[in-house]
Protein backbone atom coordinates (compact mmCIF):
# COMPACT_ATOMS: atom_id res chain seq x y z
CA UNK A 1 0.00 0.00 0.00
CA UNK A 2 3.10 2.01 0.42
CA UNK A 3 3.98 1.57 -3.00
CA UNK A 4 1.07 2.89 -4.63
CA UNK A 5 0.42 5.36 -1.86
CA UNK A 6 3.82 6.82 -3.05
CA UNK A 7 2.73 6.37 -6.98
CA UNK A 8 -0.70 8.75 -5.95
CA UNK A 9 1.31 11.24 -4.32
CA UNK A 10 3.78 12.07 -6.99
CA UNK A 11 0.73 11.99 -9.66
CA UNK A 12 -1.29 14.11 -7.56
CA UNK A 13 1.36 16.56 -6.67
CA UNK A 14 2.85 17.07 -10.62
CA UNK A 15 1.67 18.91 -13.32
CA UNK A 16 3.93 17.41 -15.43
CA UNK A 17 3.21 14.37 -18.02
CA UNK A 18 7.00 13.48 -17.87
CA UNK A 19 6.72 13.62 -14.44
CA UNK A 20 3.83 11.83 -13.90
CA UNK A 21 4.91 9.42 -16.75
CA UNK A 22 8.50 8.64 -14.89
CA UNK A 23 6.59 7.42 -11.45
CA UNK A 24 3.69 5.11 -13.88
CA UNK A 25 6.63 3.70 -15.30
CA UNK A 26 9.13 3.12 -11.66
CA UNK A 27 5.70 2.00 -10.36
CA UNK A 28 4.96 -0.61 -12.74
CA UNK A 29 8.64 -1.71 -12.82
CA UNK A 30 8.66 -3.06 -9.40
CA UNK A 31 4.99 -3.74 -8.07
CA UNK A 32 3.57 -7.35 -7.74
CA UNK A 33 1.41 -8.19 -10.65
CA UNK A 34 -1.56 -8.34 -8.61
CA UNK A 35 -1.02 -4.85 -7.58
CA UNK A 36 -0.04 -3.83 -11.43
CA UNK A 37 -3.31 -5.26 -12.70
CA UNK A 38 -5.54 -3.78 -9.36
CA UNK A 39 -3.74 -0.32 -10.15
CA UNK A 40 -4.65 -0.43 -13.92
CA UNK A 41 -8.39 -1.06 -12.55
CA UNK A 42 -8.65 1.66 -10.19
CA UNK A 43 -6.98 4.35 -12.74
CA UNK A 44 -9.65 3.02 -15.53
CA UNK A 45 -12.59 3.50 -13.59
CA UNK A 46 -12.95 -0.81 -12.34
CA UNK A 47 -13.27 -0.23 -9.39
CA UNK A 48 -14.74 -2.69 -6.36
CA UNK A 49 -18.11 -2.13 -5.06
CA UNK A 50 -18.23 -0.04 -2.60
CA UNK A 51 -18.49 -1.79 1.33
CA UNK A 52 -19.26 1.17 3.38
CA UNK A 53 -21.36 4.53 3.36
CA UNK A 54 -20.30 7.63 3.33
CA UNK A 55 -22.45 8.79 6.54
CA UNK A 56 -21.09 5.78 8.48
CA UNK A 57 -17.63 6.49 7.30
CA UNK A 58 -18.28 10.60 8.87
CA UNK A 59 -19.77 8.45 11.94
CA UNK A 60 -16.88 6.05 13.00
CA UNK A 61 -14.22 9.21 12.03
CA UNK A 62 -16.23 11.38 14.83
CA UNK A 63 -16.32 8.62 17.19
CA UNK A 64 -12.71 7.42 17.27
CA UNK A 65 -11.56 11.36 16.75
CA UNK A 66 -13.65 12.38 19.53
CA UNK A 67 -15.05 15.87 17.29
CA UNK A 68 -18.47 16.44 16.97
CA UNK A 69 -20.19 16.16 13.59
CA UNK A 70 -20.40 19.95 12.74
CA UNK A 71 -16.83 20.24 13.22
CA UNK A 72 -15.73 17.10 10.68
CA UNK A 73 -18.37 19.42 8.13
CA UNK A 74 -16.73 22.52 8.37
CA UNK A 75 -13.09 20.42 8.06
CA UNK A 76 -14.33 18.98 4.79
CA UNK A 77 -15.28 21.82 4.01
CA UNK A 78 -11.94 23.55 4.23
CA UNK A 79 -10.19 20.13 2.90
CA UNK A 80 -12.30 19.23 0.20
CA UNK A 81 -12.03 15.95 0.10
CA UNK A 82 -13.79 13.23 1.98
CA UNK A 83 -11.21 10.77 2.43
CA UNK A 84 -8.01 13.73 3.24
CA UNK A 85 -10.54 14.46 5.60
CA UNK A 86 -11.00 11.57 7.32
CA UNK A 87 -6.82 10.56 7.35
CA UNK A 88 -6.17 14.34 8.80
CA UNK A 89 -8.95 13.97 11.70
CA UNK A 90 -7.80 10.14 12.71
CA UNK A 91 -5.19 9.68 15.76
CA UNK A 92 -2.01 9.13 14.70
CA UNK A 93 -0.90 5.61 13.92
CA UNK A 94 2.35 4.07 13.94
CA UNK A 95 1.27 2.23 10.56
CA UNK A 96 2.70 -1.45 11.74
CA UNK A 97 0.40 -3.44 8.86
CA UNK A 98 2.23 -2.75 5.48
CA UNK A 99 0.52 -4.96 2.82
CA UNK A 100 0.00 -4.66 -0.52
CA UNK A 101 -2.51 -2.56 -2.41
CA UNK A 102 -4.18 -6.12 -3.48
CA UNK A 103 -4.34 -6.97 0.42
CA UNK A 104 -6.51 -3.59 1.35
CA UNK A 105 -9.00 -4.14 -2.04
CA UNK A 106 -9.75 -7.73 -0.94
CA UNK A 107 -9.65 -6.47 2.92
CA UNK A 108 -12.74 -4.28 1.85
CA UNK A 109 -14.53 -6.71 -0.68
CA UNK A 110 -14.28 -9.31 1.61
CA UNK A 111 -16.69 -7.12 3.78
CA UNK A 112 -19.68 -7.75 1.46
CA UNK A 113 -21.92 -9.84 3.76
CA UNK A 114 -21.30 -8.55 6.96
CA UNK A 115 -23.14 -6.61 9.44
CA UNK A 116 -22.59 -2.87 10.25
CA UNK A 117 -20.88 -3.90 13.33
CA UNK A 118 -18.51 -5.99 11.97
CA UNK A 119 -17.24 -3.83 8.71
CA UNK A 120 -17.30 -0.88 11.59
CA UNK A 121 -14.37 -3.23 13.72
CA UNK A 122 -13.13 -4.17 10.22
CA UNK A 123 -12.40 -0.37 9.05
CA UNK A 124 -11.46 0.90 12.47
CA UNK A 125 -8.86 -2.29 12.84
CA UNK A 126 -7.42 -1.30 8.92
CA UNK A 127 -7.47 2.94 9.89
CA UNK A 128 -4.92 1.68 13.32
CA UNK A 129 -3.05 0.10 11.25
CA UNK A 130 -2.21 2.39 8.56
CA UNK A 131 0.20 5.62 8.13
CA UNK A 132 -1.34 8.29 7.29
CA UNK A 133 -0.84 8.20 3.35
CA UNK A 134 -1.97 4.76 3.15
CA UNK A 135 -5.37 5.52 5.69
CA UNK A 136 -5.96 8.05 2.62
CA UNK A 137 -5.50 5.66 0.01
CA UNK A 138 -7.76 2.68 1.90
CA UNK A 139 -10.46 5.34 2.38
CA UNK A 140 -10.33 6.37 -1.39
CA UNK A 141 -10.65 2.88 -2.57
CA UNK A 142 -14.15 3.19 -0.14
CA UNK A 143 -15.15 6.41 -1.77
CA UNK A 144 -14.14 5.54 -5.19
CA UNK A 145 -12.63 8.85 -6.15
CA UNK A 146 -9.33 8.86 -7.69
CA UNK A 147 -9.13 12.05 -9.38
CA UNK A 148 -5.08 13.14 -9.91
CA UNK A 149 -5.23 14.04 -13.72
CA UNK A 150 -3.97 10.86 -15.02
CA UNK A 151 -5.58 9.66 -18.08
CA UNK A 152 -5.99 6.21 -19.28
CA UNK A 153 -3.82 7.01 -22.52
CA UNK A 154 -0.87 7.69 -19.88
CA UNK A 155 -1.33 4.67 -18.27
CA UNK A 156 -1.54 2.67 -21.53
CA UNK A 157 1.48 4.06 -22.60
CA UNK A 158 3.78 3.46 -18.98
CA UNK A 159 2.22 -0.22 -19.33
CA UNK A 160 3.51 0.07 -23.08
CA UNK A 161 6.95 1.06 -22.08
CA UNK A 162 7.66 -0.93 -19.38
CA UNK A 163 6.60 -4.44 -21.02
CA UNK A 164 8.18 -3.06 -24.49
CA UNK A 165 4.91 -3.29 -26.52
CA UNK A 166 2.77 -1.48 -28.69
CA UNK A 167 0.47 0.88 -27.58
CA UNK A 168 -2.37 0.13 -29.12
CA UNK A 169 -1.90 -3.32 -28.19
CA UNK A 170 -2.09 -2.43 -24.33
CA UNK A 171 -5.07 -0.12 -24.96
CA UNK A 172 -7.08 -2.85 -26.90
CA UNK A 173 -6.12 -5.47 -24.02
CA UNK A 174 -7.16 -3.11 -20.96
CA UNK A 175 -10.36 -2.26 -22.82
CA UNK A 176 -13.84 -4.58 -21.82
CA UNK A 177 -15.14 -6.11 -19.85
CA UNK A 178 -11.84 -7.70 -17.50
CA UNK A 179 -11.92 -7.58 -13.85
CA UNK A 180 -9.20 -8.14 -11.54
CA UNK A 181 -10.85 -10.87 -10.17
CA UNK A 182 -11.08 -12.90 -12.97
CA UNK A 183 -7.99 -12.48 -14.52
CA UNK A 184 -3.77 -12.34 -13.86
CA UNK A 185 -1.74 -9.35 -15.01
CA UNK A 186 0.40 -11.69 -17.32
CA UNK A 187 -3.17 -13.31 -19.14
CA UNK A 188 -4.62 -9.75 -19.75
CA UNK A 189 -1.51 -7.74 -20.70
CA UNK A 190 1.36 -10.16 -21.39
CA UNK A 191 0.38 -13.30 -23.23
CA UNK A 192 0.96 -14.06 -26.40
CA UNK A 193 -1.59 -16.29 -27.13
CA UNK A 194 -4.22 -14.52 -25.53
CA UNK A 195 -7.56 -15.07 -26.81
CA UNK A 196 -9.40 -11.64 -26.59
CA UNK A 197 -12.57 -11.49 -24.81
CA UNK A 198 -15.36 -11.46 -27.82
CA UNK A 199 -16.93 -8.26 -26.09
CA UNK A 200 -13.76 -6.07 -26.08
CA UNK A 201 -13.76 -2.75 -28.22
CA UNK A 202 -11.37 -1.06 -29.69
CA UNK A 203 -9.95 2.07 -28.46
CA UNK A 204 -11.45 5.03 -29.58
CA UNK A 205 -9.69 6.89 -31.70
CA UNK A 206 -10.40 11.11 -30.40
CA UNK A 207 -10.99 14.47 -32.24
CA UNK A 208 -9.21 17.62 -31.35
CA UNK A 209 -11.08 21.56 -31.26
CA UNK A 210 -10.66 22.62 -34.32
CA UNK A 211 -8.02 25.35 -33.88
CA UNK A 212 -6.22 25.96 -37.57
CA UNK A 213 -7.11 28.31 -40.02
CA UNK A 214 -8.62 26.56 -43.39
CA UNK A 215 -5.63 27.01 -45.26
CA UNK A 216 -3.62 25.42 -43.18
CA UNK A 217 -5.96 22.67 -43.30
CA UNK A 218 -5.48 22.31 -47.43
CA UNK A 219 -8.46 21.02 -50.22
CA UNK A 220 -11.43 21.23 -48.67
CA UNK A 221 -11.74 18.05 -51.17
CA UNK A 222 -9.04 15.93 -49.19
CA UNK A 223 -11.70 16.00 -45.97
CA UNK A 224 -14.28 13.93 -45.23
CA UNK A 225 -17.07 16.17 -43.19
CA UNK A 226 -20.09 14.99 -41.34
CA UNK A 227 -22.37 16.58 -38.56
CA UNK A 228 -21.38 15.92 -35.52
CA UNK A 229 -24.40 14.32 -33.34
CA UNK A 230 -25.20 15.15 -29.73
CA UNK A 231 -25.75 11.65 -28.52
CA UNK A 232 -23.60 8.84 -27.30
CA UNK A 233 -20.57 7.78 -28.96
CA UNK A 234 -20.28 4.04 -29.05
CA UNK A 235 -18.96 0.47 -30.87
CA UNK A 236 -21.28 -1.94 -32.04
CA UNK A 237 -19.86 -5.38 -31.77
CA UNK A 238 -20.91 -8.51 -33.36
CA UNK A 239 -18.84 -12.16 -32.88
CA UNK A 240 -19.51 -15.32 -33.00
CA UNK A 241 -22.74 -14.94 -32.69
CA UNK A 242 -22.80 -12.67 -29.71
CA UNK A 243 -23.77 -8.75 -29.55
CA UNK A 244 -22.68 -6.02 -27.60
CA UNK A 245 -22.86 -2.36 -26.89
CA UNK A 246 -20.08 -0.43 -25.80
CA UNK A 247 -19.91 3.69 -24.85
CA UNK A 248 -16.83 5.24 -25.24
CA UNK A 249 -16.81 6.17 -21.48
CA UNK A 250 -15.92 2.03 -21.66
CA UNK A 251 -19.69 0.83 -19.93
CA UNK A 252 -20.92 -1.31 -21.64
CA UNK A 253 -24.97 -1.11 -22.20
CA UNK A 254 -26.09 -3.80 -23.86
CA UNK A 255 -29.08 -3.97 -22.35
CA UNK A 256 -30.19 -0.29 -22.60
CA UNK A 257 -30.48 -0.26 -25.92
CA UNK A 258 -32.47 -3.85 -27.12
CA UNK A 259 -33.71 -2.29 -30.59
CA UNK A 260 -30.22 -2.03 -31.17
CA UNK A 261 -29.59 -5.56 -30.02
CA UNK A 262 -32.20 -7.07 -32.15
CA UNK A 263 -30.54 -5.05 -34.72
CA UNK A 264 -27.33 -6.57 -34.47
CA UNK A 265 -28.74 -9.60 -34.90
CA UNK A 266 -28.71 -9.79 -38.53
CA UNK A 267 -24.83 -8.32 -38.25
CA UNK A 268 -22.24 -10.64 -39.70
CA UNK A 269 -19.59 -11.87 -37.17
CA UNK A 270 -16.72 -10.35 -36.59
CA UNK A 271 -18.19 -6.64 -37.15
CA UNK A 272 -17.55 -3.91 -35.30
CA UNK A 273 -18.52 -0.25 -36.23
CA UNK A 274 -18.13 3.30 -34.93
CA UNK A 275 -20.61 5.67 -34.82
CA UNK A 276 -23.51 7.27 -32.65
CA UNK A 277 -26.54 6.78 -30.32
CA UNK A 278 -29.04 8.81 -30.63
CA UNK A 279 -32.50 9.26 -29.94
CA UNK A 280 -34.29 9.39 -34.13
CA UNK A 281 -37.98 9.33 -34.37
CA UNK A 282 -39.66 10.55 -38.11
CA UNK A 283 -36.53 10.28 -39.85
CA UNK A 284 -34.76 13.07 -37.36
CA UNK A 285 -32.93 13.40 -34.66
CA UNK A 286 -34.42 13.83 -31.36
CA UNK A 287 -32.69 16.70 -28.53
CA UNK A 288 -29.96 14.79 -26.32
CA UNK A 289 -32.92 15.14 -23.44
CA UNK A 290 -34.81 12.58 -24.99
CA UNK A 291 -31.92 10.18 -24.90
CA UNK A 292 -31.14 11.52 -21.50
CA UNK A 293 -34.70 9.56 -20.20
CA UNK A 294 -33.34 6.33 -20.90
CA UNK A 295 -29.96 6.48 -19.10
CA UNK A 296 -29.67 5.14 -15.50
CA UNK A 297 -32.85 3.16 -15.66
CA UNK A 298 -32.83 -0.69 -15.02
CA UNK A 299 -36.29 -1.27 -16.96
CA UNK A 300 -37.26 0.08 -20.36
CA UNK A 301 -41.17 0.75 -20.20
CA UNK A 302 -43.01 0.29 -23.26
CA UNK A 303 -43.86 4.29 -23.34
CA UNK A 304 -40.07 5.25 -22.73
CA UNK A 305 -38.93 2.85 -25.78
CA UNK A 306 -42.13 4.71 -28.24
CA UNK A 307 -41.39 8.07 -26.55
CA UNK A 308 -37.47 7.75 -27.37
CA UNK A 309 -36.58 5.65 -29.93
CA UNK A 310 -32.47 5.37 -30.84
CA UNK A 311 -30.69 4.57 -33.94
CA UNK A 312 -27.41 4.19 -34.58
CA UNK A 313 -25.46 6.35 -36.93
CA UNK A 314 -22.31 4.61 -38.64
CA UNK A 315 -19.17 6.57 -38.51
CA UNK A 316 -16.81 4.10 -38.85
CA UNK A 317 -15.92 0.27 -39.37
CA UNK A 318 -13.13 -1.08 -37.16
CA UNK A 319 -13.52 -4.84 -38.17
CA UNK A 320 -14.52 -6.64 -41.00
CA UNK A 321 -14.81 -10.29 -40.98
CA UNK A 322 -13.12 -10.64 -38.15
CA UNK A 323 -9.91 -8.94 -39.58
CA UNK A 324 -8.84 -5.51 -37.56
CA UNK A 325 -8.79 -2.73 -40.80
CA UNK A 326 -7.78 0.37 -38.78
CA UNK A 327 -4.99 1.11 -40.46
CA UNK A 328 -6.98 0.97 -43.91
CA UNK A 329 -7.55 4.70 -45.13
CA UNK A 330 -11.05 6.44 -44.19
CA UNK A 331 -11.67 6.74 -47.59
CA UNK A 332 -11.43 2.81 -47.99
CA UNK A 333 -13.49 2.19 -44.68
CA UNK A 334 -16.23 4.35 -45.32
CA UNK A 335 -16.71 1.99 -48.98
CA UNK A 336 -16.78 -0.83 -46.49
CA UNK A 337 -19.01 0.59 -44.20
CA UNK A 338 -21.66 1.31 -46.79
CA UNK A 339 -21.47 -2.26 -48.50
CA UNK A 340 -22.08 -3.65 -44.77
CA UNK A 341 -25.08 -0.97 -44.10
CA UNK A 342 -26.23 -1.68 -47.58
CA UNK A 343 -26.32 -5.67 -47.04
CA UNK A 344 -27.72 -5.17 -43.51
CA UNK A 345 -30.77 -3.22 -44.72
CA UNK A 346 -31.85 -2.32 -40.84
CA UNK A 347 -33.65 0.71 -40.19
CA UNK A 348 -31.74 1.39 -36.91
CA UNK A 349 -28.29 1.15 -38.90
CA UNK A 350 -27.34 5.07 -40.60
CA UNK A 351 -24.96 5.61 -42.33
CA UNK A 352 -23.57 9.16 -41.00
CA UNK A 353 -24.24 11.36 -43.95
CA UNK A 354 -21.14 13.04 -45.79
CA UNK A 355 -21.19 16.58 -46.49
CA UNK A 356 -20.52 17.78 -50.16
CA UNK A 357 -19.16 21.49 -50.27
CA UNK A 358 -16.58 23.03 -52.83
CA UNK A 359 -15.30 25.36 -50.55
CA UNK A 360 -14.57 26.32 -46.68
CA UNK A 361 -16.56 29.28 -47.34
CA UNK A 362 -19.58 27.54 -48.52
CA UNK A 363 -19.19 24.84 -45.66
CA UNK A 364 -18.92 27.87 -42.93
CA UNK A 365 -22.20 28.85 -44.01
CA UNK A 366 -23.52 25.48 -44.09
CA UNK A 367 -22.08 25.08 -40.33
CA UNK A 368 -24.28 27.58 -39.38
CA UNK A 369 -27.68 25.58 -39.95
CA UNK A 370 -26.45 22.60 -37.19
CA UNK A 371 -28.35 23.63 -34.39
CA UNK A 372 -31.62 23.16 -37.10
CA UNK A 373 -29.98 19.43 -38.03
CA UNK A 374 -30.07 18.90 -33.80
CA UNK A 375 -26.15 18.74 -34.22
CA UNK A 376 -22.91 20.14 -32.39
CA UNK A 377 -21.36 20.40 -35.70
CA UNK A 378 -19.07 19.26 -37.77
CA UNK A 379 -16.18 16.19 -37.84
CA UNK A 380 -13.24 16.95 -40.50
CA UNK A 381 -11.73 13.62 -41.21
CA UNK A 382 -8.85 13.70 -43.56
CA UNK A 383 -9.84 10.69 -46.29
CA UNK A 384 -6.81 8.98 -45.92
CA UNK A 385 -5.96 8.68 -42.14
CA UNK A 386 -5.94 5.49 -40.43
CA UNK A 387 -8.15 4.90 -37.34
CA UNK A 388 -5.93 5.87 -34.34
CA UNK A 389 -6.28 5.71 -30.83
CA UNK A 390 -6.22 8.22 -28.35
CA UNK A 391 -6.65 12.21 -29.03
CA UNK A 392 -4.37 12.52 -31.80
CA UNK A 393 -4.26 16.08 -33.70
CA UNK A 394 -3.87 16.60 -37.35
CA UNK A 395 -6.32 14.01 -38.99
CA UNK A 396 -9.64 14.53 -37.48
CA UNK A 397 -10.73 17.69 -35.82
CA UNK A 398 -14.30 18.46 -34.58
CA UNK A 399 -15.69 22.01 -35.03
CA UNK A 400 -18.62 22.61 -32.74
CA UNK A 401 -21.20 25.60 -33.08
CA UNK A 402 -20.97 28.31 -30.66
CA UNK A 403 -22.68 28.37 -27.46
CA UNK A 404 -25.97 29.86 -26.22
CA UNK A 405 -25.60 32.48 -23.76
CA UNK A 406 -27.37 34.20 -20.93
CA UNK A 407 -26.50 36.32 -18.51
CA UNK A 408 -27.31 35.74 -14.92
CA UNK A 409 -26.66 37.06 -11.92
CA UNK A 410 -25.05 35.65 -8.57
CA UNK A 411 -27.21 34.29 -5.95
CA UNK A 412 -26.03 31.08 -4.13
CA UNK A 413 -22.27 30.14 -3.61
CA UNK A 414 -20.32 27.38 -2.48
CA UNK A 415 -16.94 26.07 -1.74
CA UNK A 416 -15.05 23.81 -4.33
CA UNK A 417 -13.01 21.05 -4.02
CA UNK A 418 -9.42 19.89 -3.71
CA UNK A 419 -7.40 23.12 -3.92
CA UNK A 420 -10.13 25.21 -4.42
CA UNK A 421 -11.55 23.59 -1.01
CA UNK A 422 -10.98 27.82 0.74
CA UNK A 423 -12.58 29.16 -2.25
CA UNK A 424 -16.26 29.80 -3.21
CA UNK A 425 -16.01 28.65 -6.71
CA UNK A 426 -19.45 26.69 -7.30
CA UNK A 427 -21.98 29.62 -8.49
CA UNK A 428 -25.65 29.67 -8.48
CA UNK A 429 -27.15 31.69 -11.53
CA UNK A 430 -30.33 33.76 -11.30
CA UNK A 431 -33.02 35.55 -14.05
CA UNK A 432 -34.98 37.98 -13.51
CA UNK A 433 -38.95 37.14 -13.31
CA UNK A 434 -40.65 40.50 -13.13
CA UNK A 435 -38.83 42.35 -9.77
CA UNK A 436 -37.71 38.81 -8.87
CA UNK A 437 -34.35 36.58 -9.01
CA UNK A 438 -35.03 32.90 -10.21
CA UNK A 439 -32.45 30.32 -9.68
CA UNK A 440 -31.46 28.94 -13.24
CA UNK A 441 -27.94 26.96 -13.61
CA UNK A 442 -25.34 26.42 -11.58
CA UNK A 443 -21.61 26.49 -13.08
CA UNK A 444 -18.26 26.72 -11.59
CA UNK A 445 -15.94 26.90 -14.09
CA UNK A 446 -14.44 29.22 -16.63
CA UNK A 447 -13.24 32.13 -14.52
CA UNK A 448 -9.13 33.04 -14.46
CA UNK A 449 -7.58 32.45 -11.11
CA UNK A 450 -7.68 36.22 -10.22
CA UNK A 451 -11.51 36.54 -10.88
CA UNK A 452 -11.57 33.37 -8.76
CA UNK A 453 -9.95 35.58 -5.78
CA UNK A 454 -11.70 38.77 -6.58
CA UNK A 455 -15.36 36.98 -6.68
CA UNK A 456 -14.46 35.02 -3.19
CA UNK A 457 -13.27 38.10 -1.43
CA UNK A 458 -16.89 39.58 -2.50
CA UNK A 459 -18.84 36.71 -1.55
CA UNK A 460 -17.12 36.30 1.63
CA UNK A 461 -17.73 40.21 2.41
CA UNK A 462 -21.11 40.36 0.94
CA UNK A 463 -23.18 37.40 2.80
CA UNK A 464 -26.55 37.86 3.39
CA UNK A 465 -27.33 34.24 4.88
CA UNK A 466 -26.10 30.29 5.46
CA UNK A 467 -27.66 27.73 4.59
CA UNK A 468 -25.16 24.54 5.83
CA UNK A 469 -22.49 24.99 3.19
CA UNK A 470 -24.51 27.40 0.94
CA UNK A 471 -24.57 31.26 1.17
CA UNK A 472 -26.65 33.54 -0.29
CA UNK A 473 -25.34 36.89 -1.55
CA UNK A 474 -26.23 40.17 -1.87
CA UNK A 475 -27.42 40.70 -5.79
CA UNK A 476 -24.40 42.75 -7.68
CA UNK A 477 -22.56 40.24 -10.02
CA UNK A 478 -23.40 38.99 -13.47
CA UNK A 479 -21.27 36.38 -15.41
CA UNK A 480 -22.40 35.93 -18.87
CA UNK A 481 -23.38 32.17 -18.70
CA UNK A 482 -22.60 29.57 -21.68
CA UNK A 483 -24.49 26.07 -22.63
CA UNK A 484 -24.80 23.96 -25.28
CA UNK A 485 -28.75 22.77 -24.98
CA UNK A 486 -31.62 23.88 -22.88
CA UNK A 487 -35.11 21.89 -21.97
CA UNK A 488 -38.07 22.15 -19.84
CA UNK A 489 -37.53 20.90 -16.07
CA UNK A 490 -40.07 20.81 -14.31
CA UNK A 491 -37.62 19.54 -11.03
CA UNK A 492 -35.97 23.45 -11.60
CA UNK A 493 -37.55 26.38 -9.93
CA UNK A 494 -36.96 28.61 -13.52
CA UNK A 495 -38.84 25.39 -14.92
CA UNK A 496 -35.77 25.29 -17.36
CA UNK A 497 -32.83 23.28 -17.91
CA UNK A 498 -29.72 23.86 -19.15
CA UNK A 499 -26.88 21.46 -21.20
CA UNK A 500 -23.47 21.85 -19.87
CA UNK A 501 -23.86 25.35 -18.28
CA UNK A 502 -20.26 26.81 -17.42
CA UNK A 503 -19.46 30.95 -17.21
CA UNK A 504 -17.94 32.51 -20.56
CA UNK A 505 -17.24 35.83 -18.93
CA UNK A 506 -17.79 37.75 -15.95
CA UNK A 507 -19.62 40.88 -16.92
CA UNK A 508 -18.08 43.63 -14.57
CA UNK A 509 -19.15 46.18 -18.03
CA UNK A 510 -23.34 44.81 -16.73
CA UNK A 511 -25.37 45.68 -13.89
CA UNK A 512 -27.71 43.60 -12.22
CA UNK A 513 -31.05 45.39 -13.89
CA UNK A 514 -29.32 44.42 -17.31
CA UNK A 515 -29.41 40.80 -16.66
CA UNK A 516 -31.65 38.52 -18.76
CA UNK A 517 -35.05 37.19 -18.15
CA UNK A 518 -37.15 34.06 -17.26
CA UNK A 519 -38.85 35.25 -20.43
CA UNK A 520 -35.35 35.44 -22.25
CA UNK A 521 -35.06 31.90 -21.26
CA UNK A 522 -38.38 30.85 -22.64
CA UNK A 523 -37.15 32.62 -25.52
CA UNK A 524 -34.76 30.45 -26.55
CA UNK A 525 -36.30 27.30 -25.47
CA UNK A 526 -39.11 28.03 -27.63
CA UNK A 527 -36.34 28.30 -30.51
CA UNK A 528 -33.49 25.50 -29.45
CA UNK A 529 -35.76 23.25 -27.18
CA UNK A 530 -36.86 20.21 -26.69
Amino acid sequence: MKHFAELFTQLDQSNKTSDKMEALRQYFENASGEDRLWTIALFTHKRPKRQVNTKLLIEWCCEWSGIPDWLFEESYQTVGDLAETISLLLPLSQGTKDQPLSFWIRYLMDMENMEVESKKEKILEAWRNLGREERFIFTKIITGGFRVGVSQNLITQAVADVFDMEKSEVAHRIMGDWSPLSVDFDTLILSKNQTDNLSRPYPFYLAHPLDLQFANLGPVMDWQIEWKWDGIRGQIIKRSKESFIWSRGEELMSEKFPELLEMLSNFPSGTVLDGEIIAFKNDKPLPFSSLQTRIGRKNLSKKILEESPVSFIAYDILEENGTDIRNHSLEHRRKRLEVVIDEIAHPKLIASPIIESESWEELTKLHQQSRSMMAEGFMLKRKNSPYEVGRKRGNWWKWKIDPLTIDGVLLYAQKGHGRRANLYTDYTLAVWDEDKLVPFAKAYAGLTDAEIMAVDNYIKQNTVERFGPVRTVKPALVFEIAFEGIQESPRHKSGIALRFPRIQRWRVDKPIEEANTLKDLKALLSVYGA
